[in-house]
């Protein structure tokens, strides 16, 4: 018989192939396709498993409730169901599943706690379909902002066309926000690492103590398209030849702010495109991190600095779009302690750590309480199809995860 853990890891892995990818070969699953809602239907299956009613909300997340002792705030359990392109299949889904695995374990048990548990499986963390990231959490927290909605895919489907064409429920643009929470008790997130500490340290767990401050751009590198046998070299205005100074300078100022900074290009067009053109114009994308919005904020002014510098020294244009910002989130340190003494009392090994990837928790920190469990994943790898987990740690993670929701209820009669 498979232990919670495996069933976790095993069910992480189903959804990694068709028809629960949008990509023939490999794992790609974005908001409301149809792999997402193929994803959905099984997981509404499992979550009644488990003793659960399913309901999807105005934003299209799916919500699995285990009532409590009282009908008050819920607890809610979450992670993403959506993925990167060409992803692991443990990013989001092993959260989840590991929510499902904490209720299965009260319901065997016939436990019923002082408060609800909600599961929550949001729909768009990523942003890998529609260029705005974590959509579905932002409307359950009551922060999104209504131009945020008035978005397309790379295909120009609008959101509103992909809401009103999804088969589970009625949905639209203009009832989006209805997903609002009417409030919680609190938040609780289990996520692979996305990193090496665990792995480095031997560890199976980690306890979050707060997720770095972001901020991402879009820029445009503007000079002169020409022929590339007949434009000298000190003549030309090469939008990427500038670029690349660009993407040097904001690498080195991030080296030089020390551990915790790091600054990223991710994505990389240049125009037309053609092998004999010198590039007239090029669009990349920035995405500063750091601990604290202070120095976010700090390295992100030196990257623009040097930005605009080159681009004077090479008589090129440049403008900038603000894709996010989004502030540093500390978890909350009760709960944190919670956390960590229940790995204490099962005797599970874990340190705590500051997290460098953007999570839904974040946007939850608005409704209330806020908790984080990371588990070890091999290699420090994340999205990307080598993502690893070992069937232990997870289950060493729901243990952890059940006696803090213990210990919680403990402290709620109390």
């Amino acid at each position: 018989m498979l232990s919670g853990g495996e069933r976790a890891v095993a069910r992480c892995d189903q959804l990694g192939k068709a028809p629960y990818s949008d990509m023939a070969e490999g794992l790609f699953r974005s908001y409301l396709s149809p792999a997402y809602v193929a994803a959905q239907r099984q997981l509404s299956a499992w979550m009644e498993q488990a003793g659960m009613t399913v309901r999807i909300d105005a934003a299209g997340n799916m919500i699995g409730r285990y009532e409590g002792q009282e009908a008050g705030p819920p607890l809610v359990i979450a992670s993403h169901l959506d993925s990167v392109r060409d992803a692991g299949r443990y990013d989001g889904p092993l959260g989840i599943m590991l929510g499902i695995e904490c209720v299965d374990d009260l319901r065997e048990r016939q436990v019923r706690l002082p408060f609800p548990i909600e599961v929550y499986a949001f729909g768009d963390e990523e942003g890998s379909r529609f260029p705005a990231a974590m959509l579905t959490s932002r409307a359950v927290a009551g922060s999104l902002d209504p131009a945020m909605l008035a978005i397309e895919d790379a295909a120009g489907v609008s959101l509103d066309t992909a809401l009103k064409t999804y088969p589970l429920r009625e949905l639209s643009s203009a009832r989006f926000a209805d997903a609002r929470s009417s409030g919680i008790l609190g938040y609780l997130e289990a996520h692979i690492e996305q990193g090496p500490a665990l792995e480095a340290a031997n560890l199976p767990v980690g306890v979050v103590t707060g997720i770095a401050a972001q901020l991402r751009y879009k820029f445009t590198v503007r000079g002169r398209a020409g022929h590339a046998g007949t434009n000298s070299m000190r003549l030309r205005r090469d939008a990427l030849a500038a670029a690349a100074a660009m993407l040097l300078a904001a690498e080195s100022l991030a080296v030089n702010h020390g551990d915790g900074v790091v600054a990223t290009v991710g994505q990389l067009e240049v125009r037309p495109g053609a092998p004999n053109v010198v590039p007239g114009e090029v669009r990349f994308t920035l995405d500063v991190r750091a601990p604290t919005n202070d120095r976010r904020d700090a390295v992100a002014q030196e990257i623009m600095a040097a930005f605009a510098a080159v681009a004077r020294s090479r008589d090129v244009a440049l403008s900038r779009e603000a894709l996010q910002d989004l502030a540093a989130s500390p978890c909350d340190p009760d709960w944190t302690d919670l956390l960590a003494s229940a790995a204490l009392d099962l005797a599970v090994p874990c340190d705590r750590l500051v997290s460098g990837a953007g999570h839904d928790a974040m946007i939850m920190a608005a409704l209330g309480r806020t908790a984080m469990l990371f588990i070890r994943c091999d290699g420090g790898i994340s999205h990307n199809p080598a993502e690893q987990v070992k069937a232990d740690d997870v289950e060493d993670a729901r243990q952890v995860m059940i006696r803090f929701i213990e210990k919680l209820g403990d402290n709620f009669r109390d």
